[in-house]
């Protein structure tokens, strides 16, 4: 169960509602021995939708200071975070009007990627203002259980000209024995995808960014799955199989291996 922090106070029961309220943004990272992988990238995302949501900024020296308070409180070094910032104060009746915001912090236990080689079932949808990682996730869960139903693990979302995106929380890496491909229709695209593009540059490995259509998939051997979690192999996306996504698998690992882990 996670622990739930509010600008550095355990959360008090009346701001529940404000904290739900279906306006905010957030990130989601994994914390070993106190640092995390792509800090940067993470502020860099909490301060954009803040500022785009909000007309505000956020005081990252505290936020930090509200992270490391969290896990002391909760006595964890390895642990999985989730800042979403929010304002108690935003009235939807007038939303240009200016407003504190709040940071709720959640800890819980370090999480994991899938094992084995997971599905994923291709579904129309196209995610609301891609570019922030918001809290309107309904649909991304809502696709996912539907996909579960059908007997797939997972959904992977396909755009209204055919391209293939993202899945319901992840990206997808595509390899054609030479070349990492990232799909490049309209996603969130995730601090986990940034790290190993740059990875994968420092080890002089190919990668291309283009859009992809569905029915283009027949052209790759692998595909892989990756966000704050972790990277797991895809080994069907509807009804194309992927037989060396073990092989991407690897090379992913190797370029994520080169992000460095900051303090938090």
């Amino acid at each position: 169960m996670s622990r739930l922090f509010c600008n550095g106070e355990p959360l008090d029961a009346a701001l529940a509602g404000a904290a739900l309220v279906n306006y905010g943004h957030f990130t989601s990272m994994q914390v070993r021995g106190g640092a995390v992988q792509g800090r940067a990238l993470h502020l860099q995302r909490l301060q954009q939708g803040t500022r785009e949501l909000f007309d505000a900024a956020l005081d990252e020296a505290q936020l930090r200071a509200w992270l490391r308070q969290a896990l002391a409180r909760c006595g964890m070094q390895d642990a999985s975070l989730r800042i979403t910032v929010f304002s108690r104060d935003f009235d939807f009746r007038q939303p240009l009007r200016a407003v504190p915001v709040d940071v709720l912090v959640a800890v819980s236990g370090p999480a994991t990627a899938p094992a084995v080689a997971r599905t994923a079932l291709p579904v129309h949808y196209e995610r609301e203002s891609p570019h922030i990682k918001h809290v309107g996730t309904f649909p991304l869960f809502h696709h996912r259980r539907q996909a579960m139903r059908t007997g797939f693990d997972d959904a992977l979302f396909v755009d209204m000209a055919g391209n293939v995106s993202e899945g319901s929380t992840w990206n997808l890496a595509l390899w054609n024995g030479a070349c990492v491909t990232w799909p490049q229709a309209a996603a969130l695209r995730g601090v986990t995808e940034q790290l190993l593009g740059a990875g994968l540059e420092a080890l002089g490995q190919a990668q291309c960014r283009r859009c992809i259509a569905l029915d283009a998939l027949a052209a790759f051997t692998g595909a892989a799955a990756c966000n704050a979690t972790g990277l797991w192999p895809l080994g069907r996306i509807g009804g194309q199989a992927f037989t060396q996504s073990e092989e991407l698998l690897q090379q992913l690992r190797q370029a994520k291996a080169q992000a460095p882990w900051q303090p938090l």
